[in-house]
C-alpha cells in the first residue's frame, strides 16, 4: 500500500475522481490544504467530500511554497509519502517542487511552471519550433495596445496565469481591447487567494475547430490516449460547451493533433505526467493553445472510460508513484462518449429546469447532473458558471455529440430576476 500527498484539489469531478482511483489501486492519502472550509461548502447538505475522508486531513498555508516545503518534509519524515499529487492547476507548480524537495517521482518544476505559464509556453513553444499563433506578451494596457497595432484585430486577449476560460476575450477594436484589460486588471488575486502576474498575453484569433489531446507521458515517452473534440460559444468568451471522444477527425487531422501535443510535450521537457492538450486545427494546420500538465476537467477522462476502459485518474496516480500506469484498452461496447453543458445566459435565481425527469430517464444516457432549485445564477462568463451536464454514449458509432446535443435542448432553465 503506497501513502500519497494531496495537496489541494478543484472541487469539482476530478476532486473526486483522484480519491477514488487512489482507493481502487488499494492505496491511501492525506490531503493538506489551506482552507478546510472551502471542501466542506462544496459537498451536498449532510454528505462529506471525499478528500476528507483521507486518512489525515491537514492545514497548512499552501500559498506560502518556501515556508510549506520545510513543513511537508517534517511530514514526510513522519507519514512517509510515495507520491504527491493535486488536481488544482494552481499547485501544480508547488506540487512539482515538493515532489523535488522529497525525491519523489514528478515533472521536473520548471517544466510544470512553464507549462502553467501562457506567456512562457509561448516562448518556449516559440523556440522550439512548435506552431502556435503569432503573439505578444505585454506588461499593461498600454503596451497591449501598442502589440495589437502591429498583430492587427481581432485577437484574443488572456491573463497568462488563470484557468477555465477565465477572462479570456475575443476583441475586435482598441474599445474592446481597453475593456478586456481593466477586466483583468481588476481581478488581481486568483479563487485560491494566490496574487496574480499583472500580464497580459495577445494572441491572433485561430480559426477551425479545437480538440484536445490526452496523454500519459513516463519514463521519456509520451503516450498518446485519444484526440477529444470541443464545442465552444458564449462570445466574446470562449464557453467549453461539450466534448466528444473519440474526435469526429480525419485520419490526417488526428495524426497532426496527436503529432503537435507530443511535441509541444517535449518541448516544456514534461514527463511522469498525464496531460490535457489544446490544439486549433487551422487552415494553416494545428496551433498548440495550451499544455495543461494534469487530467482534463469537464468529464472528458470519463468520457474517455466510458469508451476505452482506460482510467486516467488511475494513470495519474501510478505516474506520481512512479509505476508504470495500465493504458491497455478494454471493449466497453461504446464507440463514443459525449458530455454537453447546461449554459446559463441570464442571471437571477434558479427556480428549476424542466424537463428533467425526461431526460433522466432517457436512451443512451450516462450520466445527468443539474444545479438544485435556489442556486444563484449569474450570465456565463466561463467554464465556471454551467448549471450541470447530460454525458450519452453511441455503441454504433461518433452518433454521442448529436445524441447529447437532442437531450440538451429538452432541458428548460426558468431563472428569476433577483
Amino acid at each position: 500500500m503506497a501513502h500519497l500527498l494531496v495537496v489541494e484539489s478543484w472541487v469539482g469531478s476530478m476532486s473526486r475522481l483522484l480519491p477514488r482511483a487512489i482507493r481502487e489501486g488499494g492505496h491511501e492519502f492525506t490531503f493538506l490544504t489551506r482552507d478546510l472550509h472551502h471542501y466542506l461548502r462544496s459537498a451536498p447538505e449532510g454528505t462529506a467530500h471525499p478528500l476528507l475522508a483521507a486518512r489525515n486531513v491537514l492545514t497548512a498555508d499552501t500559498n506560502d511554497v518556501d515556508a510549506l516545503l520545510p513543513e511537508i518534509e517534517r511530514l514526510h519524515g513522519v507519514l512517509g509519502f510515495d507520491g504527491v499529487v493535486t488536481s488544482c492547476d494552481y499547485y501544480l507548480p508547488t506540487v512539482a517542487r515538493v515532489a523535488a524537495r522529497l525525491g519523489l517521482p514528478g515533472p521536473t518544476p520548471e517544466s510544470v511552471e512553464n507549462a502553467c505559464r501562457k506567456d512562457t509556453t509561448r516562448r518556449v513553444l516559440g523556440e522550439a519550433g512548435v506552431p502556435g499563433p503569432r503573439f505578444a506578451v505585454c506588461a499593461d494596457r498600454a503596451e497591449a495596445e501598442e502589440a495589437a497595432r502591429e498583430l492587427g484585430f481581432p485577437l484574443v486577449v488572456k491573463p497568462v496565469d488563470l484557468c477555465a476560460g477565465m477572462f479570456v476575450r475575443r476583441v475586435d477594436d482598441e474599445r474592446e481591447l481597453a475593456d478586456a484589460c481593466r477586466a483583468i486588471a481588476d481581478f488581481p488575486v486568483n479563487a485560491r487567494g494566490q496574487v496574480r502576474a499583472p500580464v497580459l498575453l495577445l494572441e491572433e484569433l485561430l480559426d477551425g475547430p479545437e480538440v484536445s489531446v490526452e496523454t500519459v507521458s513516463f519514463d521519456g515517452t509520451t503516450h498518446v490516449v485519444g484526440v477529444t473534440d470541443k464545442s465552444v460559444g458564449g462570445a466574446p468568451a470562449f464557453i467549453e460547451t461539450g466534448h466528444m471522444f473519440p474526435a469526429a477527425l480525419a485520419p490526417a487531422d488526428t495524426e497532426a493533433a496527436q503529432d503537435t501535443a507530443v511535441q509541444a510535450i517535449k518541448a516544456l521537457g514534461l514527463d511522469s505526467v498525464v496531460a490535457h492538450t489544446e490544439i486549433k486545427l487551422t487552415a494553416a494546420g494545428p496551433r498548440l493553445v495550451e499544455v495543461n500538465p494534469r487530467p482534463a476537467g469537464n468529464r472528458i477522462t470519463e468520457l474517455i472510460r466510458h469508451v476505452t476502459g482506460l482510467d486516467l485518474a488511475a494513470a495519474c496516480v501510478d505516474v506520481a508513484l512512479g509505476r508504470t500506469p495500465d493504458l491497455r484498452r478494454s471493449d466497453t461496447g461504446l464507440r463514443s462518449a459525449a458530455v454537453g453543458f447546461l449554459v446559463p445566459d441570464t442571471a437571477g435565481t434558479l427556480e428549476s429546469i424542466d424537463g428533467c425527469d425526461q431526460v433522466r430517464g432517457a436512451q443512451s444516457v450516462l450520466e445527468v447532473q443539474l444545479a438544485e432549485p435556489g442556486r444563484v445564477v449569474k450570465a456565463a462568463g466561463s467554464n465556471n458558471e454551467y448549471l450541470g451536464h447530460v454525458m450519452a454514449g453511441d455503441a454504433e458509432g461518433l452518433g454521442a455529440r448529436a445524441r447529447v446535443e437532442s437531450l440538451l435542448s429538452g432541458l428548460r432553465p426558468r431563472v428569476s430576476a433577483r
